[in-house]
């Protein structure tokens, strides 16, 4: 995912929560993982459905963050 497209950023990740990706991203970057965003946001916690998007959302920004780093 572009995390740079203001767009994408504003989609909707969990329909029963109503969390956004650039919530999700916010909160990785302050360090939090899938459960604590869960746990903060509701996401996951609800149909599952979003489950898949979140967990590769997470897996790409770790991705970008550990490329940042080096």
């Amino acid at each position: 995912m572009d995390t740079t497209n203001p767009l994408a950023a504003a989609e909707v990740i969990c329909h029963c929560s109503g969390t956004r990706r650039d919530a999700v991203q916010s909160l990785f970057e302050q360090g939090m993982d899938m459960y604590a965003i869960s746990r903060w946001t509701g996401a996951l916690s609800g149909c599952g459905g979003c489950e898949w998007d979140i967990a590769q959302l997470l897996k790409d920004l770790a991705e970008q963050k550990k490329i940042n780093n080096t």
